[in-house]
């Protein structure tokens, strides 16, 4: 059991010394309250991390709105199809309920209609192959040959096939209720293990999509980026995301870091802007552009106001949300923002930041103690929007950056409801499987094609391929 160090006799301290010992235990203190304080509305934490408590701060207001339907809403509501698929009349009765007479069917025209949508009761087919063989009268048989996608005597097609990968690769269930599900609405039994196997026969056919997709994030103009981990086989792994508005990569690795970037081998080879949160290793790859995402600041500068109560943290949040505002607008009337716009813009940020700054001052040790003096979150903050200034206000500047990192933020979640529905990858090569699959099915469905369509296409053997 540790012991708790001794209390420093403060006799023995010079009025230095002490000051110091003052700034390091209300840096300590800070520290504590941080963690206690911090949630995923004024920091990066996960949502799953507030427990049950309740959000009582975010940094979306309110529009004042009622739930529901607005007033002067334009409504829809199902209507009737102009050809139905099927008809269905219901007869008259053969005579008059008042004086009984025969009533003239023959003259019976349609009074009104009313439509039933649903789906049909369905069922599997199976479609029976069979070569045929002749023999010539010279003696030479001559046989026809099965398809090149019929190999066994009894098999599954591909439409069963791209329909279990898609349930689980898809739309993120397990095996058992896949095969569940198939069995309850076509009647056909399948093991989870085959279901297992046909995942595995999906990432083939679509890994040379994936390696595509790859190459086209490297050559894109603009690459989101993110991580985050991801249990597998027992361990924690990281889950490495680069995308765009029209590409999503993903990669598995054992390591967070610049290794895994390193082996992915797209960030360090992209030749466009790398948006992203700030994280050290991303640095690294000094020959980039770098553009930041303003929500995790947006998130930061909440917490430092909720933390010190000064007023810089709002004027900034107002500054880059006027900002993003302002270039929304640009972006819609097609115009870009001149040298002396973006020089107003950049003298009101350095002015905020300069106000920050004047009430969190960075401590400095002696020189005698050496190392770096714990600085205070804000501190830290404020020397983030100095250091990192070019890339907090590129989307000003360059109008096809984004404001936020969303896009590869989005990207994440999938693999985590995946997670979260079945506890675990089991195996690396099942998440490798999801990495490859989750790249094609997420890229293609950004471009316009149906996820079941894309699966259908490569177990027969014809692939989508993605544009650049």
């Amino acid at each position: 059991m540790a012991t708790k160090p001794p209390s420093p006799d403060l006799t023995c301290l010079s009025h230095e010394q002490k000051d110091i010992l003052i700034l390091t235990l209300l840096a300590r203190l800070e520290a504590l309250e941080s963690k206690v304080n911090k949630n995923s509305n004024n920091s990066s934490k996960p949502p799953s991390s507030d427990g049950l408590t309740k959000k009582t701060s975010s940094l979306r207001e309110s529009s004042g709105k009622l739930p529901g339907g607005q007033a002067g809403r334009k409504g829809s509501t199902l209507k009737q199809a102009l050809q139905p698929t099927s008809h269905t009349g219901h007869p008259l009765p053969e005579h008059c309920n008042r004086c009984q007479h025969a009533l003239p069917l023959y003259d019976a025209v349609v009074q009104e209609r009313r439509q039933v949508f649903d789906v049909p009761v369905v069922a599997f087919d199976i479609v029976e192959h069979r070569t045929l063989s002749v023999r010539c009268q010279c003696g030479q048989l001559h046989s026809s040959a099965f398809p090149a996608n019929v190999t066994e005597p009894v098999q599954y097609g591909p439409n069963v096939r791209a329909l279990a990968v898609h349930l689980t690769q898809g739309q993120m269930l397990p095996f058992a209720r896949a095969a569940e599900l198939i069995r309850d609405v076509y009647g056909l039994a399948i093991s989870p293990g085959t279901l297992v196997a046909w995942v595995g026969e999906a990432r083939l056919a679509l890994q040379g999509t994936a390696d595509l997709i790859a190459q086209y994030l490297r050559d894109a103009a603009l690459v989101n980026a993110d991580e985050s981990g991801l249990r597998v086989a027992g361990q924690l792994h990281w889950l490495h995301i680069a995308a765009n508005d029209t590409l999503t990569w993903y990669g598995l690795h054992a390591k967070r870091g610049m290794e895994a970037i390193t082996a992915h081998a797209i960030l360090p080879h992209r030749s466009g802007v790398l948006v992203h949160d700030c994280w050290s290793p991303y640095w690294k790859l000094d020959d980039a552009t770098h553009a930041l995402c303003n929500a995790h600041l947006l998130r930061e500068l909440l917490y430092v106001k909720e933390l010190t109560g000064h007023q810089w943290p709002q004027t900034m949040t107002d500054f880059l949300l006027s900002a993003n505002q302002l270039c929304w607008a640009a972006r819609r009337s097609g115009k870009r923002f001149s040298e002396t716009d973006i020089a107003a813009f950049t003298t009101l940020y350095d002015a905020i930041v300069v106000e920050g700054e004047a009430l969190h001052p960075e401590i400095e040790l002696p020189i005698w103690k050496g190392g770096r003096a714990k600085q205070s979150v804000a501190c830290n903050l404020l020397r983030r929007f100095r250091k990192h200034a070019d890339a907090v206000l590129l989307f000003i500047r360059d109008l096809a950056v984004p404001f936020t990192n969303n896009v590869a933020e989005r990207a994440v979640r999938m693999p985590k409801v995946k997670q979260k529905v079945s506890g675990c990858f089991r195996t690396v090569e099942g998440a490798d499987n999801f990495c490859v699959i989750r790249s094609c099915l997420d890229t293609l469905r950004k471009q316009g094609h149906g996820m079941l369509e894309v699966l259908q296409r490569a177990f027969a053997g014809n692939p989508i391929q993605p544009t650049a």
